[in-house]
């Protein structure tokens, strides 16, 4: 019992340690989000709803047939004048029937009906499509934001390196009587406050992960994702203008492809509500069949002796029936007159939505040009400036290691060179991610193998 126990405790170290040691690339991330996300799925279903409605439609060009039995029971007596005497009863019968029906014409309601499931059915697939391309880039943004913090955590622990390599270089300073044992304080100083951006630092990027796996819908526990080299080697946009991004957005957002088809939707609409004005023609068709079983007696009060003859009959009706049925509208108090109203109302906010879905895309698209070229020359002076900081620092380093400068000085040099670093890799993601929203816009995948 003891060596199951503890193989069991041994296989369920090594799985939790696999799974604390697996790392999600930005492409798992993002399948496993368009997989297993609640909203998608929610939107898949409601795709499919409108899958069978097509299926509706679809029968409505086939005959309807019915069929039905019933059996009944009668009994009692009455009086019957033909025959002069009181009849006592009991009859049977039962009843098959068999009924079918065709619509022949109806206005082309069938059809339009049909086509205007077809197009809602496209709609909902492209409503799908949209949802993903938004989950999508929000998990992109959130993966680039762990790098960024990943990166970040990287500069405040090689400053504690530094903070720690200047204490000890004080503290030899102060020993050989160079220096005050006050610099020896401001540089402790500096190296617990360096330990704490660590801390800082950490608890940005845990709760960046935090904010991924959330958007996962998994666990946070043991979660971490895979360093991959963010390099921007040569720094440029990849378009100069937003025109010809909101052309191809034009052709390849869901957003726009659905609004369409809502429109086109909207002008079917007013043809249903129009065959509501025309004549409709059916075919009926069907066969009955009765079969009756009668018993009972007979009271002849005319007889000097009361008789009671009995009698036993049998009826079998076959019956069969066809014809046509047409209907002719001629007032029908306005409802159709409204209907077709109300259908090119729909018609003309169907328009306004697709117009207002394309102000809304260029405006998007106009906002993401504008932001990638802020983003470009932040990252472009950042570079700059990281540059002359370093230099600057290494400057700096050499005269503190000398005694030539004094621990405030050197600090203002490292904390410059610090946010530097910091306005550098921010600029770095930010422009990453807006070029990569550009590409979007554009009709390149957002996550490539």
């Amino acid at each position: 019992m003891k060596t199951r126990l503890s193989i069991l405790i041994t296989f369920f170290v090594i799985i939790t340690s696999f799974a604390q040691d697996k790392k999600w690339t930005l492409k798992e991330c993002v399948d496993h989000a368009l997989e297993h996300n609640l909203s998608v799925k929610r939107a898949g279903y409601t795709a499919e709803l409108r899958k069978e409605d097509i299926t509706t439609a679809k029968g409505n060009f086939l005959p309807g047939a019915s069929a039905s039995a019933s059996q009944n029971f009668n009994f009692g007596s009455f009086f019957d004048p033909s025959s002069n005497s009181r009849v006592s009863r009991d009859n049977r019968s039962n009843n098959f029937s068999l009924n079918a029906s065709v619509t022949l014409f109806n206005g082309f309601s069938n059809k339009n009906s049909l086509l205007q499931s077809k197009t809602s059915y496209e709609a909902s697939k492209l409503d799908l499509e949209k949802m993903k391309n938004d989950i999508s880039l929000n998990i992109v943004n959130s993966y680039l934001n762990v790098l960024f913090n990943k990166e970040n955590l990287k500069i405040a622990q090689a400053q504690v390196v530094i903070s720690k390599q200047q204490f000890e270089r004080t503290e030899e300073l102060v020993d050989a009587g160079v220096q005050p044992k006050g610099n020896l304080l401001e540089v402790e100083a500096t190296k617990v406050n360096d330990e704490n951006s660590v801390v800082t630092a950490e608890n940005n990027l845990a709760l960046s992960l935090l904010d991924l796996s959330q958007l996962l819908q998994i666990p946070n526990q043991g979660f971490d994702v895979e360093e991959i080299p963010v390099n921007i080697n040569s720094v440029a946009l990849l378009y100069n203008n937003t025109a010809e991004i909101f052309s191809k957005a034009v052709e390849n957002q869901p957003e726009i492809k659905s609004a369409e088809l809502a429109l086109q939707n909207s002008e079917t609409g007013i043809k249903i509500a129009k065959a509501n004005y025309l004549p409709t023609l059916s075919l009926n068709a069907g066969m009955n069949t009765v079969y009756s079983h009668r018993q009972g007696f007979k009271d002849d009060v005319n007889s000097p002796i009361f008789q009671f003859p009995f009698f036993d009959q049998l009826d079998n009706n076959f019956g069969q029936f066809y014809g046509f049925n047409l209907n002719v509208p001629i007032f029908n108090r306005g409802q159709v007159k409204a209907n077709v109203n109300r259908a090119k109302i729909n018609q003309e906010i169907s328009q306004v939505n697709l117009d207002d879905t394309k102000r809304a895309l260029r405006e998007a698209v106009e906002r993401a040009y504008i932001n990638a070229k802020a983003t470009l020359k932040e990252y472009e002076a950042a570079e700059k400036s990281v540059k002359a900081q370093e230099q600057s620092f290494t400057f700096a380093q050499e005269r503190y290691s000398l005694g030539a400068t004094n621990s405030f000085d050197f600090e203002q040099v490292r904390n410059r060179l610090v946010n530097a670093q910091s306005s550098l890799i921010r600029a770095k993601y930010n422009f990453v991610f807006r070029t990569k929203l550009l590409e979007f816009y554009y009709g390149i995948p957002i996550v490539v193998e």
